[in-house]
Formats: C-alpha cells, sequence, structure tokens
C-alpha cells in the first residue's frame, strides 16, 4: 500500500499544519515516531502543573485534536493520514502523566507509546479500524497512551519510585 504523498497545505494551513504536528508528519519515514518527539517539548512545558492542571491541559489538546484531525482528514480525504501526527503528540502527553520525573522516565514513557501505537492491541486496533472522523484519528492514541500509562506505573511502582 502506497503512503499518501504529504499535501502542500500543511505549509500554508495552519489547521493542518497544526495536525501534522508543525511539520514534523511531513517526515516521509517513521511520520508516528517523529510527531511523538514533538511530544517531549510539550511535556517538558506541562510537567510542573499540578496534576489536574496537567491532566486538564491534555484533555483540552484532545478535544482541540479531534477537531484539527476532522478538519485536516475532510479536507486531504484520507483517513488518519499517516503524517498526521496531533494524535502522538496527545498520547505522549497521557503516557506521560503523573511521571517520575527524569529523562530516563520521558525516554521510557516515549518507548512504551510508540510500542502500544504500533502493536495496537485490543481494543486499540478495533477503535483505529471502526472509529471516523477526528475522533477515530485521536482514540486509538489515546488508548495507547493509557497503556503506555499503565505499564510504566507498574515499573514505577516495582521499582520503588512511585
Amino acid at each position: 500500500m502506497n503512503k499518501p504523498e504529504v499535501p502542500a497545505s500543511i505549509w500554508s494551513n495552519p489547521i493542518h499544519f497544526a495536525a501534522f504536528g508543525f511539520g514534523a508528519g511531513a517526515i516521509k519515514v517513521a511520520p508516528g515516531t517523529f510527531g511523538t518527539l514533538v511530544g517531549i517539548p510539550c511535556y517538558l512545558l506541562l510537567q510542573h502543573l499540578p496534576l489536574t492542571g496537567y491532566l486538564a491541559v491534555t484533555a483540552a489538546l484532545f478535544a482541540l485534536g479531534v477537531w484539527l484531525c476532522h478538519v485536516t482528514t475532510h479536507d486531504l480525504g484520507v483517513h488518519d493520514h499517516p503524517g498526521i501526527v496531533w494524535d502522538e503528540i496527545v498520547g505522549y502527553l497521557v503516557a506521560m502523566a503523573a511521571a517520575p520525573a527524569g529523562w530516563l522516565w520521558m525516554l521510557i514513557g516515549f518507548g512504551l507509546f510508540r510500542l502500544f501505537d504500533i502493536w495496537k492491541p485490543w481494543p486499540i486496533h478495533l477503535l483505529d479500524r471502526h472509529v471516523s472522523g477526528g475522533v477515530g484519528v485521536m482514540i486509538d492514541d489515546l488508548v495507547a497512551g493509557v497503556y503506555a500509562w499503565a505499564v510504566m506505573y507498574g515499573i514505577a511502582v516495582a521499582s520503588g519510585v512511585a
């Protein structure tokens, strides 16, 4: 299956630009991984918020993502174009909710989120295939983020960090 081309509109349409992770999704190899990398500076900006504030901002970014992804998929005529990576940014933020401090934990969260996002265990695969529109683009990464968070929390508890 051929990957759809990266539309020129991502450089001229601010909605498409945001949905494509501020250009990270335009990278032809592993756009989801590069989109997740954009999540790291976002996390660094949010990590010092109280948990309720962090979760509120993450929820707002999820809601914004539903709209961004809906508009962009509609405009492009492609459901979940591989370059749309706003969902990876938010999924990573979900994975990092209440994470222990430090680069090691940021890398663990990154790896676990990418694992679940690519692997798509139940119900992620089901959601990815059967939910459409902006919600469909966002929901599978939300669940992948929750799975990554749960595993990382388990690691933190087992190691005595949490």
